[in-house]
């Protein structure tokens, strides 16, 4: 699995369901959209019309999918999703060395 950082911003029908729905009920939501796509939910955060969310899912393309499907709701908007490590895995890249040149050296 691969842990995902995902954020987004709610529209204003968005936020209309979310005051519907409260947070518990988006949560749910959220954890029935992931595992839909062999995965779990982490943890989920409001700062209204922003949230943010932690997931595991099995690859680059479920949450491609995940993402196309929450925007095209058009109840979400402006939203970035990021592949996160955990500090093992940090570990283990501060380790390796790459050959790298930096631009106009």
């Amino acid at each position: 699995m691969i842990k995902y950082f995902l954020q987004g911003d709610y529209t204003v029908e968005g936020l209309k369901g979310l005051l519907k729905d409260g947070g518990s009920g988006r949560e749910q939501a959220v954890k029935k959209l992931v595992a839909s796509l062999g995965g779990t939910l982490d943890s989920m955060y409001f700062a209204p019309p922003t949230y943010f969310i932690v997931v595991n899912l099995p690859d680059p393309v479920s949450v491609a999918a995940l993402s196309a499907t929450v925007f095209a709701s058009g109840a979400v908007t402006a939203g970035k999703s990021f592949e996160i490590l955990t500090p093992t895995e940090m570990d283990e890249a501060a380790k390796k060395r790459p050959t790298y040149r930096a631009p106009g050296t």
